[in-house]
């Protein structure tokens, strides 16, 4: 869900919006995620970077500066994994991101997301991103997340479909989704 996600954000932003856009990936660890981000960015017609050191990301985000806005795939990572989140936080520190977003599958266990969203905190996530609404047979499981997490939601998701699919999130439109009112389709 993360590359798609950062695909349809890199899509609305250039296309949409007329930014000047590019695209890092750290994601060396999963087969063919460069390939899928890369082939984005070329269809698209986008800039796009491959990172693996914070060295190395540094050098990326200095030749991707005389752009408007710049997003960064990362690898999975498991909320168990200490190492791991080290690695990216040091990446991120690099980055200097202005933003960080937690991306999560709505398809997840409760316990799952609010573990994520406390472990990955130690990156400095800035919001939430919530995707696979329409895979999801329905959203409490986001109420004790949103109790244990003073992030804000940041974007929605519901498809697979780039440049849709992706909204702006809405806490009324998510409260009608939880509740049943409205169908997550609809997002």
């Amino acid at each position: 869900g993360k590359t798609t996600t950062i695909a349809k954000l890199a899509a609305n932003f250039h296309l949409r919006d007329q930014r000047r856009v590019g695209l890092i990936t750290v994601d060396t660890y999963r087969i063919a995620a460069v390939d899928q981000l890369r082939t984005y960015a070329d269809i698209i017609d986008l800039p796009m970077e491959v990172v693996s050191t914070p060295k190395e990301m540094r050098a990326a985000i200095d030749r991707l500066s005389d752009l408007d806005l710049i997003l960064m795939d990362t690898a999975g990572r498991s909320p168990r994994d200490d190492v791991r989140i080290q690695e990216l936080r040091a990446i991120l520190a690099e980055a200097n991101a202005d933003e960080i977003q937690l991306v999560l599958s709505c398809v997840a266990s409760t316990s799952s997301l609010t573990k994520s969203a406390q472990q990955f905190a130690k990156v400095g996530t800035t919001s939430l991103l919530l995707t696979k609404l329409d895979e999801a047979t329905g959203l409490g499981n986001l109420v004790p997340l949103f109790r244990n997490t003073e992030l804000p939601i940041s974007y929605l998701t519901n498809g697979q479909n780039v440049p849709h699919d992706i909204e702006p999130a809405s806490a009324a439109k998510l409260a009608r989704v939880i509740l049943g009112m409205e169908s997550a389709r609809t997002i």
